[in-house]
């Protein structure tokens, strides 16, 4: 089942694309509803989907892209030694989906209560989530001699989570969500722990939804 799962996500852009916009189609291309008056940009769900039957989770990994152009444009703006390479670029990506299951799992399983499981099957809640569209105004690459620098938000993501029944393999639900690191617009140091610290919250605010509608639909 998880295999089936782990496909390309080549419509993630697409599907973030006019999210400024109000006119979200009230059905999505696979039948899913777009619930009114939710704390996220966007949510799709089944007609009749009932989220309290699952006890269990099976977590995938998680699936990041830059915003289009970011490394170049974020190079044209430094000195040599401060580029971003690709190497740098799959770096981030390992420490994001790294970061990610490590918050989402804190929250879920600690917090929550949820049983955290590798595999499918009956009263499994399979998540597979994606951030896309990442943003980072400093990335922290370990540069020699790096400089300070200081940033108003650590950067802006977002969020593409979709909910699948363990058993059947049926999509239940379909999250999008974009948001930024917020500051406040105070300006701070940015490095590797700042920007993880800001992530961390980002993530936290968005397993801690999916963890309090869960426990309201049981009690």
């Amino acid at each position: 089942m998880l295999k089936k799962l782990l496909v390309p996500l080549i419509v993630l852009f697409a599907a973030t694309t006019g999210l400024a916009g109000d006119d979200l189609p009230a059905v999505s291309h696979d039948g899913l509803h777009l619930m009114p008056d939710t704390k996220l940009r966007a949510v799709y769900m089944k007609p009749g989907a009932d989220l309290s039957q699952y006890d269990k989770i099976a977590l995938l990994d998680t699936y990041v892209a830059f915003r289009k152009n970011w490394q170049r444009e974020h190079n044209q703006q430094e000195s040599f030694d401060m580029r971003v390479s690709d190497k740098d670029m799959k770096e981030i990506r390992d420490r994001v989906s790294k970061e990610f299951a490590k918050e989402m799992t804190k929250v879920l399983s600690t917090e929550g209560g949820h049983q955290m499981v590798t595999g499918g099957g009956d009263g499994v809640l399979i998540l597979r989530p994606a951030i896309v569209n990442l943003d980072i105004n400093a990335p922290d690459i370990m540069s020699p001699g790096m400089s300070q620098t200081y940033v108003a938000t650590a950067g802006t993501m977002t969020l593409y989570l979709e909910l699948y029944d363990g058993k059947t393999g049926d999509i239940i639900a379909r999250i999008i969500d974009p948001e930024a690191a917020d500051n406040a617009g105070i300006a701070q140091v940015a490095n590797r722990v700042t920007n993880t610290a800001d992530f961390d919250r980002v993530v936290r605010r968005w397993a801690e939804i999916l963890n309090k509608h869960m426990a309201q639909l049981k009690s």
